[in-house]
């Protein structure tokens, strides 16, 4: 059978056991032991958390020449083949008995590095995870036929990367920011600072584009003999970038590597950061671990996004997992976005990240013109203006801008109706056969229901038995509809789920987009129109003001400066005075914002001034976990709490004992680490009991509290 290694073993690296403890080689029959090293220490891909370490196994004497550590093998454990990697090989064993050979090398190559293997250990007691599932997610599954296709030895280049200066450019990028030239200085000479960056608004100010600071930043890296990792969160992101990088550094200086990518070209992209033939990897959170050598910059962009959130466990951010690369590699890090969230200004109020910002100078040339509808002389000449949707205010706005460029027009809901009531009492509209939310797709077709698809053809609201609908929230193709009808001849283009447009031309068009589809406009857009801030506003979330920011910024940033006749109305907000996210988007000033959020976060002990995890299961089985857990003194339990939500229809009501419950398990930062060895611990006494693993457990949730 396999033992038990050293889990504390890192590649190469043998524990020496004492002179005095000699242990006997024990091989099966018919199996000849290699000559040297005849132990291999395998990470075998169980999935279960109690078996996450190391097993020890004898090296065949025909296998010794391609048994290396990082190599893939197949072991048998348990009763079946399993795939697993070699970690370390070793002069004897360390525990007693006889030992399984190995059944086969599956690759030659050395596909895990020890800078990735420490790595994910790390991220693993970071979530109270595996190692087994953070390898899972850096390391594609292998393509035979892309590692007989590409050469070992990276093909001779010519390109070099340049310094700005060097490149025809008049400026860096970084040049408007208080800082950043020194921060490249640094990433160039070796060093690893680490900045949280607030990138300016740049829609006309090619210089200042935000893809070309970071492929300047990547360029500096790679002039230190140093490799860089840059994270974006989506393909038209990785576009923008991948544009970015090839002036800076080259076409073949850099790949691409995103989760959408065939498996033949993922691991072919992979493959040669592998081999060293590029030392940059772009791509979407896929890329957070890859394996490049010598890494000098770990980048991401827009932390506050949350498709850097990986939905797979142990459920990693990006942040903490490049976070923690730059910590184990010694490389510079850089935080960029617009806004910021309040996980990166707890990082730069503890002194851990250096602001790099442009100064209000700048920031007043380069930001446009923000109206918040209804306010000031407006109010005086239409009442209205504060509640309508689209205010008169708002269409004059628009209809200037035409004449000049693209109008852009932001909506929180895609889709038609996505939300109605009850015309009569207002309540809102529920499916008689699952109580979900009724839904217009379309207007010739009859309400929805949004969670089983039940279609209501006589609704009769339960309160006061009216058989009328209103609109709660007006979704993107509706809005494409009245918008068109009020300025006939000009061209309307959607952008949203299933239909996400990349860019759109400089002539007059209207473009409706939902919050993270907007096209870049060439140019800039003339105007923009933010609609339905309340909807944005009022979500149930911790982060619903901080979310209402970020996607405000982000589409102002794509309008052109004061300068250049730029101007965003902001639609359906509350008086700014009084709500904080509306009064940083009218200052332009995400930091102060950030800020107040953080300091109202301490005050209640929310994340990020503490730590929380999610425990979720059934409610028999979260019951007796809550009761095992080693919580440390200072833990805080909300709940267990029934979990709300839709279930499909037909389906039969859970068993007693069986209803979904969470709990929400809150601790100081100082004791975060206790919290995270306490549900490791616990996931490892329920896979060593084979109870299901009914249990779901999440570090840092990203619906806190939701």
């Amino acid at each position: 059978m396999a033992h038990d290694a050293d889990d504390g073993q890192l590649f190469g690296i043998a524990e020496q056991l004492p002179a005095a403890v000699p242990v006997a080689l024990t091989v099966p029959d018919g199996v000849t032991p290699a000559a040297t090293d005849p132990v291999a220490e395998v990470l075998v891909d169980t999935g279960l958390p109690h078996l996450d370490r190391p097993f020890e196994y004898v090296v065949p004497a025909e296998m010794d020449g391609s048994v290396r550590p990082g190599v893939r093998v197949k072991v048998r454990f348990a009763g079946q083949d399993l795939t697993g990697y070699v970690t370390a090989r070793r002069a004897r064993p360390g525990h007693d008995g006889r030992l399984a050979a190995l059944r086969k090398v599956v690759s030659d190559e050395p596909v895990l590095t020890p800078e990735v293997l420490a790595a994910a250990r790390a991220i693993a007691d970071r979530y109270a995870g595996t190692v087994g599932d953070v390898l899972r997610l850096a390391i594609p599954a292998r393509h035979a036929r892309a590692e007989k296709a590409l050469p070992i030895d990276a093909p001779a280049s010519t390109e070099e990367p340049t310094a700005a200066s060097d490149s025809g450019e008049p400026t860096s990028a970084w040049s408007a920011y208080v800082g950043g030239e020194a921060f490249l200085a640094r990433v160039a000479a070796g060093e690893g600072p680490e900045a949280s960056w607030l990138a300016a608004p740049s829609a006309a100010e090619p210089a200042g584009d935000w893809p070309r600071a970071i492929a300047e930043a990547a360029a500096a890296a790679l002039r230190g003999d140093r490799g860089s990792v840059i994270v974006v969160p989506d393909h038209r992101d990785v576009d923008r970038v991948a544009a970015a990088l090839a002036d800076a550094v080259g076409e073949t200086a850099f790949v691409r590597l995103t989760a959408d990518q065939g498996p033949q070209a993922r691991y072919t992209a992979w493959l040669k950061v592998l081999r060293g033939h590029v030392r940059v990897v772009l791509g979407s959170r896929a890329a957070a671990l890859a394996p490049v050598a010598g890494l000098g910059l770990v980048a991401w962009w827009d932390d506050g996004d949350d498709l850097h959130d990986e939905p797979r466990a142990p459920y990693p951010h990006v942040r903490e997992m490049l976070r923690i690369r730059a910590r184990l590699s010694g490389a510079a890090l850089l935080s960029g976005g617009f806004s910021r969230s309040t996980e990166v200004a707890a990082l730069v109020r503890d002194g851990e990240l250096r602001t790099v910002a442009a100064p209000r100078t700048v920031l007043r040339e380069r930001a446009p013109r923000i109206v918040v509808a209804g306010e000031g002389i407006e109010r005086e000449r239409d009442p209205a203006a504060a509640t309508a949707r689209i205010p008169s205010q708002a269409m004059r706005i628009a209809r200037e801008g035409l004449r000049t460029g693209p109008v852009l027009l932001q909506v929180p809901r895609r889709g038609y109706l996505p939300s109605m009531s009850c015309a009569g009492c207002r309540r809102p509209a529920r499916c008689p056969r699952c109580s979900g939310p009724l839904a217009l797709e379309r207007p010739d077709a009859p309400p929805r229901c949004r969670w089983c698809a039940h279609e209501v053809r006589a609704f009769e609201c339960p309160a006061c038995g009216d058989p009328r609908l209103r609109a709660s929230i007006i979704g993107a193709r509706r809005t494409a509809e009245e918008i068109g009808r009020a300025f006939p001849g000009i061209p309307v283009l959607r952008s949203g789920a299933g239909e996400v447009l990349a860019t759109v031309g400089d002539a007059p068009a209207l473009v409706i987009s939902t919050p993270g589809a907007e096209p870049v406009a060439e140019g800039g857009y003339a105007a923009a129109l933010l609609l339905d801030a309340w909807a944005v506003l009022d979500r149930p979330s911790l982060d619903a003001a901080e979310e209402s920011l970020r996607r405000w910024l982000a589409a102002a940033a794509l309008v052109r400066g004061t300068r250049a006749g730029g101007t965003v109305v902001l639609c359906g907000a509350p008086d700014h005075v009084s709500v904080p996210p509306v009064e940083a988007l009218v200052r332009w000033d995400p930091a102060w914002f950030a800020e107040r959020e953080l300091d109202e976060r301490v005050e209640l002990s929310l994340p990020p001034a503490s730590r929380s995890a999610l425990v979720q299961g059934p409610r028999r089985a979260l019951d007796a976990a809550l009761s095992t857990l080693s919580l440390p003194s200072s833990a805080a339990t909300i709940g267990p709490l029934p979990v709300t939500g839709h279930r499909p229809a037909g389906r039969p009501d859970p068993a007693p004992g069986e209803e979904p419950y969470r709990a929400l398990l809150t601790v100081p930062l100082a004791d975060a680490d206790a919290l995270g060895g306490a549900l490791r611990d616990l996931r490892a006494r329920r896979s060593a009991r084979k109870e299901a693993d009914a249990l779901l457990v999440r570090i840092d949730p990203a619906d806190f509290g939701a």
